[in-house]
């Protein structure tokens, strides 16, 4: 089954590189470790969406890929991850990805597929990856987990010149059930920053991983 992604969705991921698109009502969210973070609200919903500006150092844009890309490296880096994999589900590709979330709180799980394109524009090497829930997916539901059904996110990557990587984050999700505002307000101050610290990490240790396999 195709994954349904369309070209235009690609380029307005990459172009943010150059010209981040932030009118309509986009807020300067955080700015902590040379990551800025802006937020929309959403008011079908009531949360919020984001994006995420920053740069990874010592990491190439190229690896930083294919650590992203990589599920099986990704459970033994990323701490909130509690079953995370790739299947076929009667005849559609997907991801299946369970979240621990702090007790007393349900975790999350996510169905979603996604597409990587490595991209050639005017000579410079751009890396785009989208992902976006996909509930038509028959993939049974579990006890005591809440599925997330309303996820999209779209990642661009590129040299910035030096030995790092620029980076530009695009994400939406609605968890679901009563989540706490402080929770929320964590989760994007301090754990998306958070997230590209333990990607830096895992970008330095995956030739390490790439052996052991």
């Amino acid at each position: 089954m195709s994954l349904q992604f369309k070209d235009e969705e690609f380029q307005s991921a990459w172009k943010e590189l150059d010209e981040p698109q932030l009118e309509g009502g986009w807020e300067l969210f955080t700015e902590t470790m040379g990551v800025k973070i802006y937020r929309l609200h959403d008011k079908e919903t009531g949360l919020y969406e984001y994006k995420v500006f920053g740069v990874l150092n010592n990491c190439n844009a190229e690896l930083c890929a294919e650590v992203y890309m990589d599920l099986t490296y990704r459970k033994n880096w990323d701490t909130y991850v509690k079953e995370l994999f790739e299947k076929d589900f009667g005849g559609q590709n997907a991801i299946y990805w369970e979240v621990k979330y702090p007790f007393p709180m349900s975790n999350r799980d996510y169905v979603y597929m996604r597409e990587r394109r490595d991209l050639d524009v005017d000579g410079r090497k751009i890396w785009v990856i989208l992902a976006r829930s996909a509930p038509e997916t028959p993939c049974s539901e579990k006890s005591g987990v809440l599925r997330v059904k309303d996820y999209k996110q779209s990642v661009a990557l590129e040299s910035d010149g030096g030995c790092g990587t620029k980076v530009f984050m695009n994400y939406f999700d609605n968890p679901g059930g009563m989540i706490p505002t402080w929770l929320v307000n964590w989760a994007a101050k301090t754990g998306v920053p958070g997230f590209l610290t333990d990607m830096q990490k895992a970008c330095r240790n995956y030739s390490k991983f790439c052996t052991k396999k």
